[in-house]
């Protein structure tokens, strides 16, 4: 008894150790795999991994496995019934001695890693009263099979762990606020020295007129700057939920071309659209119009005189998943194509990053936030966003979004 008691002692002071280790992680990956080696360390199990809860769609996502890659993480959905999803919705531990027996068990997890799970023991990630993720522990070593102790230990684990994901997310949060604050400088700096031009007695009139116009422009680009950084705000917190309902995609489409049909015919740039006049789709029609304007502004910005925009909507083969829906969804992919200046590989890469202007549109203003917030919108709907570029000859975008179900469109 007394062995039992010293080696209990020794697991605790191992888990403060392993808590002060995670308390001073604030990258996210990193904190990801010290959580998976303490897991399989304290419980004495061959592998472990780890969901979180996607704060936009709230959907359960794996984020971390001791056997996985990135790649192959990001491949895999956990779906709403599985034991993972039952943890979730009941903030309760599971502990499972045959997982092969059990109706909850997905298995495609193990088919993807080529590795079978015999025993399993899962907790809930708890931060401010809500289950933000799971962590399991896979494959208990030895002949004695999984222990109340080992329960206690890999909840408080958990609970460690859970704190320290929150933090380090509004670490990265503040890190936002810190390139939002770094953004609103150059406006203010104008603005500054504009009021003081306006001061001076001397300053003839056509320069007064236009520090003015300048005046109102950074005005207008400071006011699009705090709107943008809210809705990412609210789409990167979870905050802004989806108001999703069937909506007609021909209607969505023809109504966002006609909030910039005035700038596309002052340069003499034609758009056509392709869709289908019964296609539905299955989404939140204010926000994936917010999308379409942002894809749209940018092919006008961006084409040249006289150009041509396409702007088209087909069924794909793919299939897609909303929040709070049992089954699947074909889906939508809607593209707006242009043929102006194109971007290089290079800018590609970076183009969904906050703040990134490409050096091709330089010349032009902008947040640096419309794509990331169209891009965030997409993904809480299922879907993905795309984008192909040549130089010179034009730039496409296209996302998916679910349709409404097919017994709704016949």
């Amino acid at each position: 008894m007394l062995l039992g008691y010293l080696k209990l002692v020794a697991r605790y002071e191992r888990l403060i150790e392993i808590s002060r280790q995670l308390n001073s992680t604030l990258d996210l990956q990193s904190l990801l795999q010290h959580i998976l080696k303490a897991a399989t360390e304290l419980t004495d199990c061959e592998e472990a991994s780890l969901m979180l809860v996607d704060e936009a769609s709230g959907e359960l996502r794996f984020e971390a496995a001791s056997q996985m890659s990135s790649g192959a993480i990001a491949a895999i959905a956990i779906p709403p019934n599985s034991i993972a999803g039952w943890i979730v919705k009941h903030a309760e531990p599971v502990l499972i001695e045959d997982a092969s027996h059990d109706p909850r068990w997905y298995r495609g997890v193990d088919e993807v890693m080529q590795y079978q799970t015999r025993n399993v023991l899962g907790v809930p990630m708890v931060a401010r009263n809500k289950v933000i993720g799971v962590l399991e522990a896979l494959n208990k070593r030895g002949q004695h099979g999984w222990a109340e102790d080992d329960v206690t230990t890999l909840s408080t684990l958990a609970s460690q762990a859970a704190i320290a994901i929150e933090n380090s997310r509004l670490f990265h949060q503040n890190d936002l606020v810190s390139e939002i604050v770094h953004e609103l400088r150059a406006p203010l700096a104008a603005l500054k020295y504009g009021t003081t031009l306006l001061e001076r007695p001397d300053l003839p009139d056509q320069r007064r007129g236009e520090v003015l116009h300048t005046l109102q422009s950074e005005t207008e680009r400071l006011s699009n700057l705090a709107t943008s950084f809210l809705d990412l705000s609210r789409l990167e917190s979870g905050r802004a939920k989806l108001e999703v309902a069937r909506c007609n995609a021909l209607d969505m489409l023809h109504d966002s071309v006609e909030v910039v049909r005035q700038q596309a015919d002052a340069r003499g740039i034609v758009i056509s659209i392709v869709c289908e006049p019964t296609l539905i789709l299955d989404g939140d029609r204010a926000k994936l119009h917010q999308v379409m304007i942002n894809l749209l502004t940018n092919a006008v910005k961006y084409n040249r005189e006289q150009g041509k925009i396409a702007v088209s909507a087909t069924l794909t083969d793919e299939v897609g998943h909303l929040p709070n829906r049992s089954q699947g969804m074909p889906m939508v992919r809607i593209s707006v194509a242009d043929t102006g200046k194109g971007m290089s590989e290079d800018s590609l890469k970076h183009l969904f990053e906050r703040f990134f202007r490409a050096k091709e549109t330089a010349d032009q203003q902008g947040t640096g936030l419309g794509l990331v917030i169209a891009q965030r919108i997409v993904e809480a709907h299922g879907g993905r966003i795309d984008v192909t570029s040549t130089l010179n000859v034009g730039t496409t975008f296209s996302f998916t979004v679910p349709s409404a179900p097919m017994t709704q469109l016949s």
